[in-house]
């Protein structure tokens, strides 16, 4: 796998610079040095992977730029139409593809590495939650999925896909905590379907969009075992995969 173009939309802010300096400098152990550990799965006729090639990555930064730049406005819009930040550099990017197509992605950054929610979502952490940094724990960011898919029914079923990805991965990489912030009325659809994400604050309105979102902490131990008790097909779902194979492959 090749991470240039990973790098080349990156901005050289301050903030950005001082990300990397303080990377270069930090302790890595062994276990941490590692790369995450990828994941590669049919989902019908859907494909389920990590992203790896330049096309890949310029579908997914154009995906966030129409989602995260145009329709939330949580960030400016760019001339290029693509959308990167320098949290791309140390995380994984899981897409959702039909025909080599991007229709969904998610973003995996694992700890120690920095989190948005200590940074541009650090208004979401009101009253005394100190964010776990610990290796079993990561952030979910860049949730996204085609606004031009005006079928609710395929959206949906879209975004339970890049859930069931999402959750690959964390089994794929000893994952028992993830993060996330959302919008205040997502995180109770969130939870209705299954995912017990306990909010760490209030809601706050978060700029430039004045958006009210909140953090919120995943416990996939708890979700495994609310599963388990209330909903065991929706496990069982969860951890059937159809594994990527050579004769396979032109599917997605």
């Amino acid at each position: 796998m090749t991470n240039v173009f990973k790098f080349v939309t990156l901005r050289t802010s301050p903030r950005f610079l001082l990300y990397f300096n303080l990377l270069e400098v930090m302790p890595v152990s062994n276990e941490i040095g590692q790369e995450s550990r990828q994941i590669a799965f049919y989902e019908g006729e859907f494909l389920v992977k990590a992203l790896e090639s330049e096309e890949e990555f310029r579908q997914a930064y154009h995906l966030r730029h129409r989602v995260f730049a145009e329709k939330l406005r949580w960030v400016p819009e760019r001339n290029d139409q693509l959308e990167s930040d320098v949290y791309d550099a140390w995380s994984t990017s899981i897409g959702l593809f039909s025909n080599q197509q991007l229709l969904g992605m998610v973003r995996m950054t694992p700890a120690p590495f920095p989190f948005m929610l200590e940074s541009e979502f650090s208004g979401c952490l009101v009253g005394s939650h100190l964010v776990r940094k610990n290796l079993d724990t990561a952030e979910i960011t860049r949730l996204a999925v085609d606004p031009a898919i005006a079928d609710r029914g395929l959206s949906a079923r879209l975004m339970r896909t890049i859930f069931k990805g999402m959750y690959q991965w964390t089994l794929a990489n000893n994952i028992r905590y993830t993060y996330l912030v959302v919008e205040n009325r997502l995180l109770r659809v969130v939870q209705r379907i299954g995912w017990p994400c306990h909010a760490i604050g209030a809601p706050v309105a978060l700029p430039p969009a004045d958006v009210l979102s909140v953090g919120a902490l995943l416990d996939l131990d708890e979700f495994r075992s609310d599963a388990a008790a209330k909903r065991p097909e929706m496990l069982e779902w969860m951890h059937a995969t159809e594994p990527v194979t050579t004769e396979l492959v032109a599917r997605g």
